[in-house]
């Protein structure tokens, strides 16, 4: 049913469950998994020579750690990744990445950075927007 699933990863607290439940569908589906951080940069723009620049790079660095986890974990289970860093606004980004990949399946954390319990602006978007299926675990 699923050949191509993307997953967006942060370090949000709903990420964990997105995690397991897209290697796991991965896993049941014979998926490919593509996995991909978006250093969101509504928050400080897209500075040059700057201390913005700085919290670019670490944020940027940061993703690049998450992307690394996740692709270790999942070809420990024997799942084909793909991770992408890129900068933009996220649901943007995951939707232009989704429509390039062609993916069957979105996985996303339900809960936000800053509201836990609560759909992330992120997701909400997506959910909203997306033609593609959309499990928020």
């Amino acid at each position: 049913m699923y050949e191509r699933i993307l997953i967006a990863i942060d370090d949000s607290p709903g990420a964990e469950r997105a995690i397991e439940h897209a290697l796991d569908v991965a896993d049941d589906e014979a998926a490919e998994v593509y996995a991909l951080h978006v250093v969101d940069t509504r928050s400080f723009g897209e500075p040059a020579l700057s201390t913005a620049e700085l919290v670019v790079d670490e944020a940027e660095d940061e993703g690049h750690r998450l992307l690394e986890t996740f692709a270790d974990r999942a070809a420990s289970s024997g799942v084909p990744v793909t991770t992408r860093c890129v900068h933009g606004v996220p649901h943007e980004e995951i939707l232009t990445y989704a429509a390039e990949i062609d993916a069957d399946l979105i996985v996303l954390g339900y809960e936000s950075k800053n509201r836990q319990r609560y759909i992330g602006s992120t997701t909400r978007a997506i959910v909203d927007t997306s033609d593609r299926a959309v499990h928020t675990p």
